[in-house]
């Protein structure tokens, strides 16, 4: 299993926005931006509607990469960090994880989700299985 350093970590939780990667029926990509964070040895993200296309090709086939682009600069590439992993995906859980990601990705404070009584929703778990990029995430090691 691959394991992430405190550098993936810390980036990941900074409020870098998440590029997920799943796979089409027909195998071309579909690319989402999602709000992201780590829990144990796995990135989770919540979803409100479990109808998405990331949603059913996660459960089709779960292979996905996350990209996140760093602040830092080397050698006049941006830092970048890619994560590969396999998916999982669980019911429920969904609001009271956007509103603790909102905290980090809109503001203290933030109200989120900004409706009544918002559906119960899905929770994505990526379990990393390759870490790369450009920064000192890329020393994350296998174990």
């Amino acid at each position: 299993m691959t394991v992430l350093n405190a550098a993936a970590r810390e980036l990941i939780s900074s409020g870098a926005l998440g590029h997920l990667v799943t796979l089409n029926p027909d195998g071309s990509p579909q690319v989402a931006v999602i709000w992201l964070d780590v829990d144990g040895d796995e990135l989770i993200a919540a979803h409100l509607n479990g109808g998405q296309r990331k949603l059913r090709n996660i459960r089709r086939d779960p292979r996905v990469a996350v990209s996140f682009e760093g602040s830092g600069v080397s050698n006049g590439l941006r830092h970048y960090l890619v994560v590969h992993g396999t998916a999982t995906i669980t019911e429920g859980g969904a609001p009271e994880l956007l509103h603790k990601l909102a905290q980090t990705y809109i503001g203290p404070g933030t109200d989120f989700p900004p409706m009544p009584d918002p559906p119960p929703g899905c929770i994505t778990h990526i379990r990393p299985t390759r870490v790369s990029g450009v920064g000192s995430w890329a020393d994350s090691t296998k174990t």
